[in-house]
Formats: C-alpha cells, structure tokens, sequence
C-alpha cells in the first residue's frame, strides 16, 4: 500500500486535534416548571454573578424541558442565580458543571426564592 494512501487513511480515521477538541459544549438543561428568563453563574460561594447566559437563546428564554449552551464558563463548581418572568429569583448552591455535559436543574434544586 502506498505511504500516501495509509497516510490518507489515518487522516480519515483521526480526525485533527482541533476537531476533536470540539464537542457540545456545557450545557443546562431547564426541568423547573417555568420558563427561565435570566441565569447566571458564580464561582461557589463567591456571589461574582457572570452575564445573563439566558440571552445565549434564540428567544432569550429557557422553556420547561429546553437545553442552553453555555459560553464562558470553565469546568468547576457553581451557583446559578435563576429569574422567571414573574420577576421570582431562585438559587442553586454548588453546581458541578463538567466539560462537555448537560447539567439540570428542577424545581426542587431551587433555595431561597424571592420576588
């Protein structure tokens, strides 16, 4: 077999580095029973909120059973601020987000909700 042939191949079969590099990303998945309309993460304990990650959505909300992509949070522990339409605003203590994961949360994760 010719060397650029199994060159070829092997090109096939493992895709590049940056390729690989590239999977789904951090997602959150909404199983509360409203609709999300701001979510925000800190690093756990710190309440050093990042931006609105609901706006990462098409419709700037998070319905009941929909995923979110997640961009610029690294892997680690976190607390989520979440907001509903009804001006109510939750908190989930100490989130463990993985690389390339979905991670949920439902209503019975929600603390110390006001409005």
């Amino acid at each position: 077999m010719p060397r650029n042939l199994i060159a070829i191949c092997l090109f096939l079969l493992v895709p590049p580095s940056s390729v690989m590099a590239q999977g789904k990303g951090i997602r959150f998945w909404n199983l509360t029973t409203a609709t999300v309309s701001g979510f925000q993460l800190s690093p756990a304990g710190k309440d050093n909120w990042g931006p609105n990650q609901a706006l990462n959505d098409k419709d700037k909300e998070v319905d009941h059973d929909e995923r979110l992509r997640i961009s610029g949070v690294e892997p680690g522990r976190y607390d989520a601020k979440v907001g509903y339409r009804d001006a109510r605003q939750c908190f989930v203590r100490d989130i463990e987000i993985r690389a390339d994961a979905v991670f949920s949360i439902s209503d019975k994760d929600l603390k110390d909700c006001n409005k």
